[in-house]
């Protein structure tokens, strides 16, 4: 929020750190009601803990406690990575300083969104015999990839232009992951 806002003699820049920081507040209530979901069922908030216990598990029958973990995670990775319906706030972050945009989408809060995709691909894994949480991750990463290049297309402000183009990328990372390809994710 600050960062973006930092331009803050700019009334759009202001308006583009409270619409970032009001995005990633319902990302992160999903992510938060997923951690408590995670800790009421392992007992434990432990990456390597949980991906232990979840290697023990049969797969679920139905569509269950652990498949609801990893959607209410994933609500979270929705709103770093900036995937559909939770991109909005990015093309707008670029209102920030240029530096401040670079850190957006190289280092910061991009990224973070699928190394959580990542640390929890155990618990995707172990969602059951019909991987409806694969499905939806995947779907979602495909669309918002699809979405990103088009919109971006027809911009004309070059860092809107990069701003779709990283959506858009991001979500042929979480398209990977919802495919089952982790290595693919992490090396694009």
């Amino acid at each position: 929020y600050l960062l973006v806002g930092l331009g803050y003699q700019k009334q759009s820049a202001g308006d583009a750190g409270k619409k970032a920081f009001s995005v990633n507040r319902i990302g992160d209530f999903g992510f938060v009601l997923g951690v408590l979901l995670l800790f009421v069922r392992f007992g434990t908030v432990d990456f390597q803990e949980v991906a232990r216990a979840a290697a023990s598990l049969s797969p679920e029958a139905a569509f269950g406690t652990v498949s609801w973990i990893t959607l209410l995670l994933f609500v979270g990775a929705t709103g770093k990575s900036a995937q559909i319906p939770l991109y909005v706030w990015l093309p707008d972050a670029m209102e920030g300083p240029t530096p401040v945009s670079a850190m957006i989408h190289a280092a910061t809060m991009v990224s973070a969104g699928i190394f959580l995709l990542l640390r929890f691909f155990p618990l995707l894994q172990a969602g059951g015999h019909d991987n409806t949480a694969f499905m939806v991750v995947g779907l979602i990463g495909a669309i918002t990839a699809l979405l990103g290049a088009t919109i971006a297309v027809a911009q004309y402000d070059i860092k809107r232009v990069l701003a779709f183009s990283t959506i858009s990328q991001l979500g042929f990372m979480v398209a990977a992951v919802g495919l089952g390809a982790s290595a693919a994710a992490v090396f694009h």
